[in-house]
């Protein structure tokens, strides 16, 4: 159930970012990494602790054209199963309540919407003005 949110206008405008200056695109990603920031940080504070593992796992991956926010990995892989539920363990005894939603991650970016988008935008206009343009 993969969520995206369009930025319209992002391809022509990493174009004339690299027309300027090759170096200015990456500012781009490190402006959507700060949108997929606040995704991370409602994340983590919610997820139950034990070790940290499944708190440290939740992490922010971008491209100059893409952000996504990824849980789990080979140190913490049961944190979609305490994202999602389901059924885990020896003859699938453990259950936890599915929730097809989830309990983290979506449930952070429905919330903190207007928060992505003005961190998103904010980024962006920041890239701009590092560029010289005016919006």
């Amino acid at each position: 159930m993969p969520i995206t949110i369009g930025v319209e206008g992002l391809t022509e405008f990493n174009q004339a970012l690299k027309r300027l200056d090759k170096d200015l695109p990456k500012l781009t990603r490190l402006a959507m990494n700060k949108a997929a920031d606040v995704v991370v940080q409602y994340g983590r504070a919610r997820i139950p602790v034990r070790t940290g593992r499944a708190q440290a796992s939740i992490k922010a991956r971008s491209t100059r054209g893409a952000v996504r926010v990824s849980e789990g990995g080979n140190r913490a892989p049961y944190t979609p199963w305490l994202d999602f539920g389901g059924r885990t363990g020896r003859r699938k005894r453990t259950v936890r309540k599915f929730i097809s939603e989830g309990r983290y991650l979506y449930p952070a970016l429905y919330e903190k919407s207007d928060e992505i988008q003005q961190a998103l935008e904010d980024g962006l206009r920041d890239v701009a003005a590092a560029a010289g343009l005016e919006l």
